[in-house]
C-alpha cells in the first residue's frame, strides 16, 4: 500500500507525534494481513469439530484451511483476491461416503436400469425398451428386487419370459443387493452351464430339473466372465461421469469397498494423470489373488487422492436373497440358513496375513452367524482395546450377546442406514419379530466405541448421501412411513448423523487428521447448502439440493 499521501496529508494537520503513531500501525496491520486464496465469509459454517462449534468465515490457502471465525477476524487477518459472500446458506464438510461401489457404478451407467422392477413382466419390459435403443450384444443390468413389493417378496423371477423374447441375446441381470443374477438360456449356453455340468456349484438355482436362471453370490461370476469388457476410453467417460455425479451431491470423499488388482492400478493411473478429482479410499478385495500377491508385499499406498491400505472380505450374502448366514434358520425358509461365502481355515489365512503386513481388514457380514464369526475371528488377533479399526461392513443382524464383543476388541461397524428404511417392509418377514429388533440397530453399535461411519452402498442404494442423513435421523422412507419410524430406538440424532458422514467416515479411513472437519490444517473440502441439517425439516431435507461442492479449495460443482 502507498502512504505517501497519507503522510503528507496528515503532516499538514495533525502534531508529528500523532501522525507518526498512526503511520506506524497502519504499516504493522499491513504487515500482519496474512495472503488466502479464497476468504468465504457470512455463512453458517458447522465445523463438525470435537466442540461441534459454528463460525461464520474461513480463509483457505493451498488447498487446506487457514483459519475459521467470524467475519470480522477472518477479514481483518487475511486478505485474498477470491472473495465469496455465502448469502447465510450452511457450509459443512464434505460428505464422506463410508462404504461405496463407485466403480461399479460407473460401470452401471451404460446398463439396464432396473430400479423398480419388481417381477419378471416389469423386468422384461425394461430390458425390451434398452434392446431397441441397443440392438446389438449383451443385454446386461441391475437393480430389480423381488422384495420390493408393498411388504410382500415375490419369488425369485424366471427365465423363460426372457428365453422367449431373446432367443439369440445373452442377457445377465443383477439384484439391487448384487448377490443375485438372473440369466437367460443363451447367456448358460455360452458359459456351458446345465443342470449336469460337472461340479456346478451350490448357488444355480434348479427346479424340477431345469435351470431357472438364478445365481447366487459368485455363481454370477460363471456368466459374467464371458461378457466383453467395455474400453478404457468408454469406461473412463463414464468414471468421470461418477465422479461429477459424487459433485452434484456434495460427496468430496469414497470408500471403494472392494476392488480388482486391475481397478487399483486404474485409479492409481487417474490420480497420476490428474483425472482423480474425488478423494478415495480403497479396498482391495481379497478375491483377486493378485492383490494379495502385489500390495501385501509393500506399504501403503498414499497420495491425496488415493489411499490403499485396506483389504476387503465377503464374508457371507444379503438378507434380502436369503444368501445371508443365520445362526438360526430363516423364519419364511424353515430350511435355509444361508452360508458364508468362504471357509473359516481361509478367512484365518488371509486375516493372518493382513495383520502381519498392518493392513486394515473391513468384512461384509449381514447375518448373526457371520457377524459372529468375524467378530471372533477378529479378536483371536486383536486380542484387545487397540487402534487398527477394523471394520465390520454393514453389521446388519448382530445377536444381541454379540454387540459387545465390538467394544472389547475395538472392531468399527460400518453401517448404511437406507438399509433400514428399504428393508423395513419385509425384514421382520424374514428374521421373525425377535431376531428383528437386533437388526439395523444403529444407536446400539454406535455406542460400542462412541462412533459411527456411515456410507449408501451405492448403487445397492442410491448415492445421495442426504438420503443417508434422513434415513437415519428420521427411520423412515420417502413419504414419511411409518409415521413413528421403524425401529425408532436406533435412530441417530442429527449430530451423530452428520459426524456419520463426515468426520467419522474419515476416522474409519485413519484420515481424521486431514478431512472430516473444517479445522485449520485440513483440505478444504465442503459443501455448500441452503438448508440447516441441523433444524430443517427432515422430508425437506432429503428433497434438498447441495448448492455447491469444493474439493481442495477447488469448486467442483
Amino acid at each position: 500500500m502507498d502512504f505517501t499521501y497519507i503522510y503528507n496529508f496528515m503532516a499538514t494537520k495533525f502534531p508529528i507525534w500523532i501522525y507518526s503513531f498512526i503511520f506506524i500501525f497502519l504499516l504493522s496491520s499491513c504487515k500482519t494481513m496474512q495472503q488466502a486464496d479464497t476468504i468465504i465469509y457470512n455463512a453458517h459454517i458447522y465445523t463438525v469439530d470435537s466442540k461441534f462449534s459454528q463460525k461464520s468465515a474461513m480463509a483457505i490457502k493451498d488447498g487446506k484451511i487457514l483459519a475459521t471465525g467470524t467475519d470480522k477476524k477472518i477479514r481483518t487477518h487475511f486478505s485474498a483476491k477470491n472473495t465469496q459472500n455465502a448469502e447465510n446458506q450452511y457450509i459443512y464438510p464434505g460428505f464422506i461416503d463410508a462404504h461405496c461401489h463407485l466403480l461399479m457404478y460407473a460401470g452401471n451407467l451404460n446398463q439396464i436400469a432396473l430400479y423398480g422392477a419388481k417381477n419378471i413382466d416389469q423386468i422384461a419390459e425394461k430390458v425390451s425398451i434398452f434392446a431397441k435403443e441397443n440392438p446389438e450384444g449383451w443385454l446386461y443390468g441391475f437393480g430389480w428386487d423381488q422384495g420390493d413389493t408393498d411388504g410382500k417378496v415375490n419369488e425369485f423371477p424366471n427365465k423363460e419370459k426372457l428365453d422367449i423374447l431373446f432367443p439369440n441375446r445373452p442377457i445377465l441381470l443383477s439384484r439391487i443387493d448384487g448377490h443375485i443374477a438372473l440369466a437367460n438360456q443363451k447367456a448358460l449356453d455360452i458359459a456351458g452351464i446345465t443342470p449336469k455340468t460337472e461340479g456346478l456349484l451350490a448357488g444355480v438355482e434348479i427346479k424340477e430339473g431345469k435351470l431357472t436362471g438364478i445365481l447366487m453370490d459368485n455363481n454370477s461370476f460363471l456368466v459374467s466372465k464371458h461378457i466383453p469388457p467395455m474400453s478404457a476410453k468408454t469406461y473412463t467417460k463414464r468414471f468421470i461421469q461418477a465422479q461429477n455425479d459424487c459433485f452434484k451431491l456434495g460427496i468430496t470423499s469414497v470408500s471403494e469397498a472392494g476392488m480388482n488388482n486391475l481397478e487399483a492400478h486404474y485409479l492409481d493411473s487417474l490420480d497420476k494423470e490428474k483425472a482423480l478429482k474425488v478423494r478415495m479410499y480403497a479396498m482391495l478385495g481379497v478375491y483377486d489373488k493378485q492383490n494379495l500377491i502385489e500390495f501385501l508385499s509393500k506399504p501403503h499406498h498414499k497420495t491425496d487422492r488415493l489411499n490403499i491400505r485396506a483389504f476387503k472380505i465377503t464374508a457371507d450374502g444379503a438378507l434380502g436373497s436369503r444368501g445371508a448366514c443365520l445362526l438360526r434358520p430363516y423364519n419364511d425358509r424353515p430350511s435355509q440358513f444361508g452360508s458364508m461365502n468362504l471357509s473359516y481355515a481361509y478367512l484365518d489365512s488371509v486375516i493372518n496375513l493382513m495383520e502381519k503386513a498392518d493392513y486394515q481388514v473391513c468384512t461384509h457380514a449381514i447375518g448373526d452367524s457371520a457377524n459372529r464369526t468375524m467378530l471372533a475371528l477378529y479378536g483371536k488377533y486383536l486380542k484387545g482395546k487397540n487402534d487398527k479399526r477394523w471394520r465390520i461392513e454393514h453389521a446388519q443382524v448382530v445377536n444381541e450377546h454379540d454387540f459387545s464383543t465390538f467394544a472389547k476388541y475395538s472392531i468399527i461397524p460400518s453401517v448404511q442406514p437406507t438399509h433400514a428404511t428399504s428393508d423395513m417392509y419385509w425384514a421382520e418377514e424374514r428374521l421373525g419379530h425377535e431376531r428383528v429388533k437386533n437388526a439395523y440397530a444403529y444407536q446400539k453399535l454406535l455406542q460400542q466405541n462412541g462412533w459411527l461411519p456411515l456410507g449408501t452402498d451405492c448403487p445397492v442404494e442410491y448415492l445421495e448421501p442426504l438420503y443417508t442423513f434422513y434415513a437415519a435421523v428420521s427411520r423412515q422412507d420417502a413419504k414419511g412411513f411409518p409415521e413413528k419410524g421403524f425401529q425408532i430406538e436406533n435412530a441417530l440424532s442429527r449430530e451423530q448423523a452428520l459426524r456419520g458422514m463426515t468426520i467419522w467416515a474419515a476416522k474409519s479411513n485413519f484420515e481424521e487428521r486431514e478431512k472430516g472437519s473444517l479445522e485449520k490444517g485440513k483440505f478444504a473440502d465442503f459443501v455448500i447448502m441452503k438448508e440447516d441439517l441441523m433444524k430443517e425439516d427432515l422430508l425437506k431435507i432429503r428433497n434438498a439440493s447441495v448448492q455447491q461442492t469444493w474439493i481442495n479449495g477447488e469448486r467442483v460443482k
